[in-house]
């Protein structure tokens, strides 16, 4: 496909797309990184729901089990475990007051095997042709031999259970750049990486939130309800974009989780970077070791096993400039 200056490159892929799957890759918060592109499909006249890959232990809330491990979320749900963690729940009582009754849908933390046929369950039940995995971060773009990975399980669970869907069409797409060097990600890889995918196509441009625009608006406002109302949990990864949004610099907190380590609030972190998700799974070194496994616990031992048998890691490196 070719590209114009004039439009951003996913959107032009997403023109034909009619039912689409915008989910949370790597668990937690992730799935508000994907409140803006929620509202510009919308508007587009596109139908859309929204799945996450969750780190609230599903069984033990009121959630409706509508396939094995995956989880209706309605906006009254509890959970019943005594963690007090449930962003999906926010998400969907946001949603509702905004007078949105949009699907969401949450997914245990599972190998791969069990969510691709999750994901496959909401394909066939949403007649879905789009998914686009959202990752706040970019340890999404680690292939897997960077001496750096940041937090990669959820992520490459995600991107390897939606490639195996044989959903039509799949996207990749990473904000918040900067945030996960607290992780050990070293961003000098992150653009090499990026480099090796835009050689054969895999790297669909970028696109950037200012706080003008009415969609990082709806963005904001989610994030700070959820973290109104998860005091101690609040997302640490939206509330840098959030900061980064509304024009701070440099090591500034909003929340107090942040605070005794050192940030760098910057204008990047408000980039969307995109990517043919195929393409990306292809570039994952140890993604024949993971494909088919059924836990997490399952997948850590693969990846150990090949980090383990790694003779040359591709060092980190500070970005020349």
């Amino acid at each position: 496909m070719s590209y114009s200056i004039n439009k951003i490159p996913l959107f032009q892929e997403l023109e034909k797309s009619q039912n689409i799957l915008i989910a949370g890759a790597g668990g937690g918060f992730d799935v508000f990184c994907g409140i803006p592109l929620y509202f510009n499909l919308i508007n587009q006249g596109k139908k859309v729901i929204i799945g996450n890959f969750s780190f609230t232990k599903l069984s033990e809330t009121t959630s409706e089990k509508v396939f094995p491990y995956c989880y209706k979320i309605r906006s009254g749900d509890s959970d019943l475990s005594g963690r007090h963690y449930f962003p999906e729940r926010y998400l969907k009582l946001w949603f509702g007051l905004q007078g949105d009754n949009v699907d969401v849908y949450g997914f245990e933390r599972i190998g791969v095997n069990p969510l691709k046929d999750a994901y496959k369950y909401l394909i066939k039940k949403h007649r879905i042709d789009t998914i686009i995995l959202v990752d706040g971060g970019t340890d999404s773009l680690m292939f897997g031999d960077e001496e750096g990975l940041g937090t990669p399980q959820e992520d490459v669970c995600s991107m390897a259970a939606v490639y195996k869907s044989g959903v039509k069409n799949q996207y990749l797409v990473s904000i918040g750049f900067g945030i996960d060097h607290y992780h050990g990600v070293s961003h000098y890889r992150f653009l090499e990486n990026v480099a090796e995918l835009s050689k054969d196509g895999g790297y669909l441009g970028l696109f950037q939130l200012t706080k003008e625009m009415d969609e990082a608006a709806k963005y904001i406002d989610a994030i700070r309800f959820a973290n109104d109302r998860m005091r101690g949990k609040e997302s640490i990864v939206s509330s840098s974009i959030v900061s980064a949004l509304e024009g701070n610099y440099g090591d500034c907190h909003v929340i107090n989780r942040t605070k005794g380590s050192e940030l760098w609030i910057n204008p990047l972190m408000t980039i969307y970077w995109s990517f043919d998700l195929r393409k990306v799974v292809k570039k994952i070194k140890y993604y024949d070791l993971i494909k088919d496994t059924n836990t997490i616990a399952e997948f850590n031992g693969y990846l150990s096993k090949y980090r383990y048998e790694l003779e040359k890691y591709r060092d980190k490196k500070q970005m020349p400039i």
